[in-house]
């Protein structure tokens, strides 16, 4: 018998949309994930302290607030699955879900919550100085205590790099700018704020070698990529902001996406290209990726799919 909703991410998209959709009194089985495209839980279980989710007053652990949003879930009647979704069908319906064990699952509704990853540097000590120094979004964590008034840095090119080391320039004394090549991929615009900001200095022509410090992180070590000399700059935070991948291999292509694979949504909606299928959080948002916003996503999409249900798919 098919499963009115399946929800695919365990992120708080996911886990949102499977307290509405429990709410909601509509069967339902929740997959966690397991081992590929990140952990079950999502990007907030390496992540520090959070100040910046509504309820939480003096911040919270990101793995004590996926905790508190699974055991929540849970409580609500939402069945939760770790394993991989490997394949779904969506050319009949019901749709079909396959695991990574093999086993086939059917459900008249299907919620893509699985997320995005952040792309990182491939270096040792970038995941020596992970979650204690260098983070991959600098709205999560610019504004902790252990970055203000201290110089920092942003790592990229883009427009999601120059947005970042704008943002870090509220509380760092000073942002570094580093950037492989001569010129900006970024938009003029973009551009012309990096360039003109008095709190920003744009490194050209460098790469990271290796992030330096004890416990915490104290230095980049930088090669310049002309002339090969080594510079070491002295930073209490990095900055990642070279790109994120959605995590969408598994649909094979069935569901409309953009250049960069995130699924596209009808406006104002968490509706996809295949009826009765929906996205929610940073798999649908290149944009925000924030916990409150992928929450709310995860809201409307459970809200979409009772709705729609109420009207019968397929």
């Amino acid at each position: 018998m098919a499963e009115k909703v399946i929800i695919i991410g365990s992120g708080p998209a996911g886990l949102t949309a499977g307290i509405y959709t429990a709410r909601a009194n509509l069967s339902h089985i929740l997959f966690e994930g397991f081992q590929f495209g990140g952990i079950p839980g999502g990007q907030l279980m390496t992540t520090g302290i959070i100040e910046n989710f509504p309820g939480f007053k003096e911040g919270v652990p990101g793995q004590q607030l996926m905790a508190e949003m699974r055991e929540q879930a849970q409580r609500v009647g939402t069945k939760l699955i770790m394993d991989d979704i490997d394949e779904v069908m969506l050319n009949q319906h019901p749709f079909k879900v396959i695991t990574s064990n093999g086993e086939t699952y059917e459900a008249e509704c299907l919620i893509i919550a699985t997320g995005a990853v952040a792309r990182r540097l491939p270096l040792e000590s970038e995941k020596k100085y992970w979650g204690r120094g260098i983070s991959a979004c600098a709205v999560c964590d610019g504004a902790l205590p252990i970055f203000r008034n201290k110089p920092l840095a942003v790592i990229g090119g883009g427009d999601s790099a120059v947005e970042e080391a704008t943002h870090l320039t509220h509380f760092g004394s000073k942002v570094y700018l580093i950037h492989r090549r001569n010129e900006l991929r970024a938009s003029n615009i973009m551009r012309k704020r990096a360039q003109t900001h008095p709190k920003i200095e744009i490194l050209w022509n460098k790469t990271v070698e290796a992030f330096l410090g004890n416990e915490m992180l104290t230095g980049i070590r930088l090669q310049d990529t002309v002339s090969g000399e080594i510079l070491t700059i002295d930073v209490a935070g990095a900055f990642e902001a070279i790109g994120h991948q959605p995590n969408t291999a598994f649909l094979r292509g069935q569901l409309s996406t953009d250049e960069n694979g995130y699924i596209i949504t009808k406006a104002g909606t968490t509706e996809t290209s295949v009826e009765c299928v929906f996205a929610a959080g940073d798999v649908q948002d290149s944009r925000f990726r924030q916990a409150v916003t992928a929450a709310g996503s995860g809201c409307m999409a459970a809200l979409q799919a009772e709705w729609r249900l109420q009207r019968k798919c397929g």
